[in-house]
C-alpha cells in the first residue's frame, strides 16, 4: 500500500470513528441500557448486602502495574493486587520482606506497565490456583497465588525488549509464553539502527511455570526481527502448538504507523512447541549467555529472595525443521484467539476488513503437502488460502480480540466503530451487534479463552470514558461494561470505572478460588527469622549502629510500646508480628518520619520496616489499620538521642524479658 492510500485509510476510519463517538455519545448520560429496561438492568447485576457475586474479575491495572480484582455480576472493587510497583498500602516493594520481588539485572524497578492477566489451568480449563501477568517494559513474567491474592514469584525474560505478547499458558500451566514486542540486537550490542534487518532479531520464551518458586526460562526460540503482539495455545486437536501474531513483517525501524503498514498481510506464527522440546532433548538448543533475575517468596518466612540467572537454552528455527510456520494474515494482526474445540486460530487485523479465520487441520494438510509460499529466516510461510477456514465480512472497523461463549459464537471488540459484534463460528456470519463507550480493546468472557467457556456475561475493556461519568479534570478512569450473553441478544446490563488501565481481564467462577481463601497464617508455622510470639519475646537490641527492634502487635497495644537509646544515625529495623490468629484482623504500624511507607501484617505475619531517624526528638509509631475499639489508644513512643550519647538501649518488656536482656548484655553480646 502506498504512503498517500495508506493515509486516505486512517483519514476513513478516523472519520467513521468520530461518526460512530458522535452517534453512540447521543444515547449516554442516563440512557436506559441496550436491550433492557433501567429497572432489569439493575436487578441483573443487584447483589444484596451479605451475598456474594457470582464471579471473581481479575483485570490488568496497565500502567498501574497492578492487577485489580472485581466482582460480578455487581462491578465492585474488592481488591488491588500489587505486582510490579510499589504499594503504600501495604508496604509491598517497600518494606525489607518485600523488596527484593522488584529488583532486575537493570536495578530495582519499582514501576511496570502490567497488561494480560492469565488463570492457570488443568486440561485447558481455568482452575484457580494461580493467575500469571506480565511486564511490558522491563521484561517480567509473575506468578499470583489466589490462595492468598499476593505476589509469589517474578521472572525477568532476558534477550527480549517488551514483554507484551505473554504470559499466555498451555493447557497444562507446564509453561507460560512470552513473545517479544520490539526486536533487538541478540545479543545486545552498539549497532547502527538502520543496521535493523541485518542485526535485530526476536525471541519467543517458553517459562516453564508448574513449580511454584521455581519458575525459569525453558528455552527461547530466536525469531526474525518483527513485532510480536499476542499469543494463545493451542487446546484438542491443536495442543502442543502455540499461535502468536506478528506485524512489521516489513522490518521497519521510524515512523513505524506509516512504514509498517505496507505490506498487505503479516503473520500468525504457528509453533509447534512439543518439537521445540525435543530439539531441546536433542542438543540442538545454543547454550546462550543471558542474566535475567529471579524473585520469589519463600514460604517458610515469607521473605522475598533474590538469585541471578546466567544462561538460557535458545534454538535457531534453522536447526529445528517443523517447529515454526508463518500463517499469512491481514492486516497488521493485533489479537490471535483459539476457540473452545482447538481448530479455529482467529487473528484481528487492525486495519483489515474482515476477520480472517484460520484452520488447524487444513494448517496440518498444508504443511504435510508442502504448501509453502516462501520461507523466512527458515520458517516457511504458508498458503493463505490453503490455510484459511473463512472470513467474517463486514464485520466493523478495527477488530482487535476474539472471545467464545463455549455454544459455537464468538465476540470481537471492534475498536474504531465502538462496538462488540457477535458472529457465528462456521457460518462466519454475524448475528449481533452492540455498540460500547467508547473505543473497546480486549474483552473478557469467563473462561473465554479456554475450552470450557462459561458463557452467561461478556465484559468490555473501553479505553475512552469521556461523558460517562463525572468529570475528573482532563484524565477520566476507564470504563468496563457488563453484557448478558446468555440469550441470542446482547444486552446491556452496567457500567463501572477502572483502575489504571486494564488491557485484558480473566474472570472464574467464585467457587473456585473463595473456599480455599487463606484466613489467617499460622503463628506455629512462622519460620521469619524476627518472629515474636508472644509479648514476653519482644524486646530491642544493637550490633554497631543497627538497631533490631522485635514487637509484637495485638489488640489494641505493641509490646514493647516505648524505646529508648536509639541514637542520630542509627539504622533501625522494626520487626512487627502480629500475634493474632483470627481472620481479617490486620495491624498497621508507622513511625513519624520513615520515608518508605507503612506495613501492614496480617494475622500471624512478621514484616520489617526500615527507619533512620536524623534528629533528636521522640517519635510516636501507631497501628494505621483500624483493628478494635481501642485502635486509637494502639501506639508507642521511640526516643532518639544525639550520636554517641550513653542513653541506655532499653524497651519496656516484661520483667522475664529484661531480665534475659541483661544476662545477654553481661555476656558481650552487644549493648542492650
Amino acid at each position: 500500500m502506498t504512503i498517500p492510500r495508506f493515509r486516505k485509510l486512517i483519514g476513513a476510519l478516523a472519520a467513521a470513528a468520530v461518526a460512530s463517538a458522535l452517534l453512540s455519545g447521543c444515547t449516554s448520560g442516563g440512557s436506559k441500557s441496550a436491550g433492557l429496561a433501567a429497572g432489569d438492568a439493575a436487578s441483573r447485576v443487584y447483589v444484596p448486602p451479605g451475598s456474594y457475586d457470582e464471579f471473581y474479575a481479575f483485570f490488568s491495572g496497565g500502567f498501574s502495574g497492578e492487577v485489580n480484582v472485581y466482582a460480578l455480576p455487581s462491578g465492585r472493587l474488592i481488591k488491588e493486587i500489587p505486582v510490579f510497583s510499589e504499594f503504600a498500602q501495604d508496604g509491598y516493594g517497600y518494606d525489607e520482606d518485600t523488596k527484593a520481588m522488584l529488583n532486575t539485572t537493570y536495578g530495582f524497578v519499582p514501576w511496570d506497565d502490567a497488561h494480560h492477566p492469565e488463570m492457570s489451568m488443568t486440561d485447558g480449563v481455568p482452575d484457580g490456583r494461580w493467575l500469571f501477568i506480565n511486564a511490558n517494559n522491563t521484561p517480567r513474567l509473575a506468578r499470583i497465588d489466589l490462595s492468598r491474592f499476593e505476589t509469589d514469584e517474578i521472572l525477568q525474560i532476558p534477550n527480549a525488549a517488551g514483554a507484551h505478547a505473554a504470559p499466555f499458558a498451555t493447557p497444562d500451566t507446564k509453561y507460560i509464553v512470552s513473545g517479544t514486542r520490539f526486536s533487538v540486537p541478540i545479543p545486545q550490542a552498539d549497532v547502527p539502527i538502520a543496521d535493523y534487518v541485518k542485526r535485530f532479531k526476536g525471541t519467543i520464551s517458553f517459562v516453564r511455570a508448574d513449580q511454584p518458586g521455581h519458575m525459569d526460562v525453558a528455552f527461547q526460540i530466536l525469531m526474525p526481527g518483527f513485532d510480536y503482539d499476542l499469543g494463545h495455545a493451542g487446546k484438542g486437536p491443536s495442543d502442543g502448538w502455540f499461535f502468536f501474531t506478528s506485524y512489521n513483517t516489513e522490518q521497519a525501524h521510524e515512523k513505524l504507523e506509516v512504514n509498517a503498514s505496507q505490506n498487505d498481510k503479516d503473520y500468525v506464527a504457528a509453533i509447534n512447541y512439543r518439537r521445540a522440546e525435543q530439539c531441546v532433548a536433542d542438543g540442538k538448543a545454543k547454550t546462550f549467555p543471558s542474566r535475567y533475575m529471579h524473585n520469589w517468596v519463600d514460604s517458610a518466612t515469607r521473605q522475598a529472595r533474590s538469585e541471578l540467572k546466567t544462561s538460557v537454552k535458545l534454538l535457531d528455527p534453522a536447526d529445528c525443521e517443523g517447529m515454526v510456520y508463518f500463517l499469512p494474515t491481514p492486516k497488521s494482526p493485533h489479537g490471535v484467539d483459539v476457540d473452545p474445540t482447538g481448530e479455529y486460530i482467529v487473528a484481528g487485523g487492525k486495519l483489515s476488513t474482515v476477520i480472517p479465520v484460520h484452520s488447524f487441520s487444513k494448517m496440518q494438510a498444508a504443511i504435510a503437502a508442502k504448501k509453502f509460499d516462501k520461507v523466512v529466516d527458515g520458517i516457511p510461510v504458508l498458503n493463505y488460502e490453503a490455510v484459511l477456514a473463512g472470513e467474517v465480512k463486514n464485520p466493523g472497523l478495527g477488530p482487535l480480540h476474539t472471545e467464545f461463549d463455549g455454544k459455537g459464537n464468538a465476540y470481537t471488540t471492534m475498536f474504531i466503530s465502538s462496538e462488540i459484534v457477535k458472529w457465528k463460528l462456521g457460518t462466519w456470519q454475524v448475528e449481533d451487534r452492540i455498540p460500547v463507550y467508547y473505543s473497546p480493546g480486549h474483552l473478557m468472557i469467563p473462561g473465554g479463552d479456554s475450552k470450557k467457556p462459561w458463557g452467561k456475561y461478556l465484559v468490555s475493556l473501553d479505553k475512552i470514558t469521556k461523558d460517562r461519568y463525572l468529570p475528573t479534570g482532563p484524565e477520566m478512569s476507564q470504563s468496563a461494561q457488563l453484557i448478558d450473553i446468555s440469550g441470542p441478544k446482547m444486552k446491556m446490563l452496567l457500567d463501572f470505572p477502572t483502575i489504571g488501565e486494564p488491557h485484558y481481564a480473566q474472570a472464574i467462577p467464585a467457587s473456585l478460588i473463595k473456599d480455599r481463601s487463606l484466613k489467617y497464617f499460622k503463628l506455629s508455622e512462622n519460620k521469619d527469622p524476627w518472629v515474636t510470639t508472644s509479648e514476653d519475646g519482644g524486646g530491642i537490641e544493637r550490633h554497631g549502629k543497627r538497631v533490631d527492634v522485635k514487637m509484637i502487635a495485638i489488640r489494641s497495644h505493641f509490646a514493647p510500646d516505648n524505646l529508648e537509646g536509639v541514637q542520630v544515625g542509627d539504622t533501625v529495623y522494626f520487626h512487627v508480628t502480629n500475634i493474632e490468629q483470627d481472620w481479617d484482623i490486620l495491624h498497621g504500624f508507622a513511625v513519624m518520619g520513615n520515608t518508605n511507607a507503612e506495613l501492614i501484617m496480617n494475622p500471624g505475619e512478621t514484616r520489617t520496616l526500615k527507619w533512620v531517624p536524623e534528629a533528636p526528638g521522640v517519635y510516636p509509631f501507631y497501628c494505621t489499620d483500624f483493628c478494635s475499639a481501642l485502635h486509637q489508644e494502639m501506639q508507642g513512643y521511640v526516643r532518639v538521642s544525639p550520636a554517641g550519647s550513653n542513653v541506655p538501649l532499653m524497651a519496656n518488656v516484661s520483667k522475664k524479658t529484661a531480665a534475659a536482656m541483661h544476662a545477654g548484655a553481661a555476656g558481650g553480646a552487644g549493648t542492650r
